[in-house]
C-alpha cells in the first residue's frame, strides 16, 4: 500500500510538472521523449538487479509493440488532458479507467458481466456528468474529451497486458514499452525540440524521475499486495493533484467535482472489489480456496 501510495503521488507531481512545463513553452513530445529517455536508466538498473539483463529477452516482441503504440497514445492523451483541464478535474476523469475496462472485458474478452458492476458503470458515468457540467461550460470540452479517451485507451492497455502478463514478467514488460518507445520519439523530436532555461529543464528532469520512479513503484506494489487491497490507493491521486493544483496557483475545486469524484470513485471501488470476489469465487471452484463465508454471487 506504501509503494502504490509513492507511486501515486509521484504520478501526480509528474502530471502537474507537465502542466508547468507546457507553460514554459515545452512540447508534449519534449515532455513524453524526457519521461521515457530519463527513465530508462532508472529501468535498466531495476532490470539488473532484480534478475540480470538476460531477462530481458522476449518471444513477444510484436506484442510488446502493441503494448507500446497504445502505451505511448494513453500516455500523450494523459499529458494532454492534465495540459487542458485543471489537474484535479483530469485525475477524477482518468478515474474512470475502471468503468471502461468493465465495458472492454465485456465487449472482447467476453467476460460475464451482470448487473452489479453495469450499475457502477453507470453510476461512474453520472458522476461524469455531474462534475463536468456540460451546459455549464465549466471546462473545456476537448480538454474533457481527451481525458476520457486517456482513460479508454489505459484502459485497453490493461487488457494487452493481462494478456501479455502471461508469460512476461513485471521487468520485461516496463523495459521494452519504455526501450520501444524511444523509436517514434526519437523521429518525433527533431521537429519539435528546442532549447530551455535552467528551470525548464529542471522541469523536464522531474518528468523523467518522478516517471521512472512511479513505474517501478506501481509495478513492485503489484507484486508485494493483492490488487484488491493496492488499487484503492489510486484514488489517493484526488489529494495530490488538487493539493498541488492549489500550490501552482489553480482554483480549489468547485462542489460539483467533488461529487462527481466520489460518485466515479465509489463505482471504481465497486468494481474493483466485484473483481475480487469473481476472482475468490474462480479460486474455490478450482479448489484453492475454501470458503469460510458464503460469497454473494
Amino acid at each position: 500500500m506504501a509503494l502504490r501510495l509513492t507511486a501515486v503521488f509521484c504520478l501526480s507531481v509528474m502530471f502537474v510538472t507537465v502542466r508547468l512545463a507546457s507553460e514554459h513553452g515545452v512540447h508534449v513530445v519534449e515532455s513524453l521523449f524526457y519521461r521515457q529517455a530519463l527513465a530508462l536508466p532508472v529501468v535498466l538498473i531495476w532490470v539488473a538487479m532484480a534478475g540480470g539483463l538476460q531477462t530481458i529477452r522476449t518471444r513477444r516482441i510484436r506484442v510488446h509493440a502493441s503494448r507500446m503504440m497504445l502505451g505511448l497514445t494513453g500516455m500523450l492523451l494523459n499529458f494532454l488532458s492534465y495540459i487542458l483541464l485543471p489537474p484535479a478535474e483530469a485525475a477524477t476523469i482518468g478515474f474512470t479507467m475502471p468503468i471502461f475496462g468493465t465495458i472492454l472485458s465485456a465487449l472482447i474478452l467476453r467476460e460475464a458481466t451482470g448487473i452489479h458492476r453495469w450499475s457502477a458503470v453507470l453510476i461512474g458515468f453520472v458522476g461524469v456528468l455531474v462534475m463536468i457540467r456540460p451546459d455549464a461550460g465549466h471546462f473545456p470540452l476537448q480538454g474533457v474529451a481527451v481525458a476520457i479517451a486517456a482513460a479508454l485507451v489505459t484502459a485497453s492497455v490493461s487488457l494487452v497486458l493481462r494478456e501479455l502478463g502471461r508469460t512476461e514478467a513485471a521487468g520485461v514488460v516496463v523495459f521494452w514499452f519504455t526501450a520501444l518507445s524511444m523509436i517514434p520519439l526519437g523521429v518525433a523530436m527533431p521537429f519539435v525540440a528546442q532549447m530551455h532555461d535552467a528551470t525548464t529543464w529542471g522541469l523536464l528532469l522531474m518528468i523523467g524521475l518522478f516517471g521512472g520512479i512511479a513505474q517501478l513503484c506501481l509495478t513492485t506494489a503489484l507484486r508485494w499486495g493483492p490488487v484488491s487491497v493496492v488499487l484503492p490507493m489510486d484514488y489517493s491521486a484526488i489529494i495530490w493533484t488538487t493539493l498541488l493544483g492549489v500550490a501552482i496557483g489553480e482554483d480549489w475545486p468547485m462542489a460539483t467535482t467533488w461529487i462527481g469524484a466520489t460518485l466515479i470513485v465509489a463505482s471504481g471501488l465497486y468494481i474493483a472489489w466485484r473483481e475480487h470476489v469473481r476472482a475468490r469465487q474462480s479460486r474455490i471452484g478450482q479448489g484453492r480456496v475454501s470458503p469460510a463465508v458464503p460469497l454473494p454471487d
